[in-house]
């Protein structure tokens, strides 16, 4: 797992970014479905984007505040923690 933060000095924003390897595209995927309901609570201040490229999730979000960047990557960690420790609980999914 891999993260970066840095300010952009272009814009002004505080940037993270967060790749979770998976053991499979179908996995990640799987995930990227699991998290991507929960949309941000606030309209403005920060935007968060989730792709999967091959077995790798991948987060990117874009804040105005450290505050606010904070609290939506712990809220996520928290929802992928969830998310994992269920897919280790029923195992591998099986192709349809």
């Amino acid at each position: 797992m891999a993260a970066a933060g840095e300010a952009n000095g272009g814009t002004g924003k505080l940037e993270f970014s967060l790749d979770v390897p998976f053991p499979s595209s179908r996995e990640a995927t799987i995930a990227l479905r699991s998290l991507s309901p929960d949309k941000e609570p606030r309209k403005g201040g920060i935007s968060k984007l989730i792709t999967v490229s091959g077995s790798t999730l991948s987060v990117r979000w874009s804040a105005d505040e450290a505050r606010i960047l904070r609290v939506s990557v712990n809220s996520f960690l928290d929802h992928l923690s969830l998310v994992l420790e269920t897919m280790e609980m029923f195992g591998p999914p099986v192709a349809v």
